[in-house]
């Protein structure tokens, strides 16, 4: 029987956001794991800094140090090694003509909302970016929104970040408030990892600013593995299904966490359970620091062909990766074999 750690949860998501593991030798000790040897690995937390909320640790089975949940966050030795290909800007996001606003898809608008997350995944495709000359101030979102009213062919908002649930309820309200002023938009779209990680970030009153706007909202998750879905995380995501908000999950194909058919329709399967539709499943972007994540295309097509066979339509994610400089995602041509 897998074990795994219980900790007394605040009610409240910003003490547990205040209270979340920084120090690798505490996380270690937590799952029961030597600190000693894992001092080479530690030390990666010097190109990035480690931070892991609690009620995600609390997911993790004890004592294993392969345990998926944990690589996904655990600094690793691997992270110095300079890979050929990887760079620090995989998509070539930090010489934006527009700090903190990102316009490649001509019906869509991404605002850099918040420049912090709750957990540093040790893939993120931003762990180098520049937040502090993108950071979001109300001025500067109020110079952006200017831009977006400047543009009637954008109909679309995406908050990203950082997370952008990181910002209070009151500043999300007054956010929604200035969109719905804006004729021309009428989605918007939310990226995520919060609920997943500190599910009590799903607030009543957050439920009610989504529940009562014009806009149509779409929450995308980011979940890699069936084992980060609990029963705290399903009455977060029953919540916003009450709130009218639909609900998508991208994931990212990781070697050794979830690098295989039966973990992908697993996670499949049990985002379905909790109202959650799969979107897209990416292939890693080559960020420096991460390439030992990297699964190959041709064992993705594989994995997508087990995938298509095993599950229904509906719950296929769509395989992509994106390339920098493009103006779109990039599919990957499966080629199946009848």
């Amino acid at each position: 029987m897998i074990q795994r750690i219980e900790v007394n949860l605040h009610k409240n998501w910003q003490k547990e956001l205040a209270n979340v593991v920084t120090r690798p030798e505490e996380l270690l000790t937590l799952l029961e794991l030597p600190v000693q040897e894992f001092i080479p690995d530690s030390e990666a937390r010097t190109l990035f800094n480690l931070r892991v909320p609690r009620p995600f640790i609390a997911k993790m089975e004890k004592g294993n140090a392969r345990d998926p949940l944990l690589l996904q966050v655990l600094p690793r030795r691997h992270e110095f090694e300079k890979a050929i290909g990887f760079s620090e800007d995989p998509l070539l996001e930090q010489d934006n003509e527009q700090p903190g606003l990102l316009h490649k898809y001509r019906s869509r608008v991404l605002l850099v909302f918040k420049s912090a997350c709750a957990i540093n995944c040790r893939y993120c495709f931003r762990r180098h970016f520049p937040y502090g000359d993108n950071q979001l101030n109300k001025k500067a979102l109020a110079d952006k929104l200017a831009y977006i009213a400047s543009k009637p062919e954008v109909n679309e908002v995406i908050l990203s970040g950082g997370d952008p649930l990181m910002a209070n309820d009151d500043h999300i309200a007054w956010f929604v408030e200035q969109l719905e002023a804006l004729p021309n938009i009428k989605r918007l779209r939310i990226h995520t990892r919060l609920p997943v990680t500190i599910p009590a970030r799903i607030t009543p009153q957050l439920c009610t600013i989504l529940n009562n706007t014009r806009l149509q909202v779409v929450v995308v998750h980011h979940i890699n593995h069936g084992n980060e879905i609990d029963e705290a995380f399903a009455k977060a995501t029953a919540m916003l299904k009450s709130a009218d908000v639909t609900q998508l999950n991208q994931a990212v194909l990781l070697r050794d966490v979830n690098d295989g058919a039966e973990a992908q329709i697993t996670l499949n399967e049990k985002l379905f359970e909790v109202g959650i539709l799969p979107y897209y499943l990416h292939l890693l972007d080559k960020v420096q620091g991460a390439a030992h994540f990297e699964v190959n295309e041709d064992e993705a097509k594989d994995i997508m062909a087990q995938i298509i066979k095993a599950l229904p339509g509906f719950l296929v994610p769509k395989l992509v990766r994106e390339i920098g400089g493009e103006h779109s995602k990039t599919p990957i041509d499966l080629h199946l074999a009848p």
